[in-house]
């Protein structure tokens, strides 16, 4: 089990644009499998790879549904709809949570960690997640969403 450092907002790893992952490797695989472990240690629902100071296109999720941790490689939004709101915090900003607005229903394109394209449609708490996270990989924040 590896804990990595979780950025913390101000840190300038959070606000650059990550890279898109060309080759699953073993080092890939290390980076997926400390995300989880440092997500569930910290107790979220979701961690990009930005947030561990890595700018890869890589997100894992986990929303305690009983499908156990989804794994996002290079995804692609593919179809939005709906509105929720719905309070957010987010590990890279401890101790802050507000009220956000986002689409109820996703549709998301990636690759999981065996290099598997498959496509997901969500809606609620997943598709709040996902859309949070895919947000860290291009160096968003849920409270640029805040007025």
């Amino acid at each position: 089990m590896a804990i990595r450092n979780i950025r913390i907002n101000g840190d300038d790893v959070l606000r650059k644009k990550c890279k898109v992952v060309t080759e699953i490797t073993p080092r890939t695989l290390k980076l997926i499998k400390d995300m989880a472990d440092t997500m569930y240690d910290a107790d979220g629902v979701g961690l990009a790879a930005p947030q561990v100071g890595i700018l890869q296109r890589i997100f894992v999720i986990d929303v305690f549904d009983d499908y156990g941790l989804r794994v996002f490689i290079n995804p692609e939004i593919l179809e939005v709809s709906g509105t929720q709101l719905g309070e957010e915090g987010c590990l890279s900003v401890p101790g802050e949570a507000a009220e956000v607005e986002r689409p109820n229903y996703v549709k998301v394109k990636a690759l999981n960690e065996k290099g598997e394209e498959f496509i997901l449609e969500a809606t609620e708490l997943l598709a709040r997640a996902i859309l949070h996270e895919n947000d860290h990989l291009n160096g968003k924040l849920f409270i640029d969403y805040l007025k």
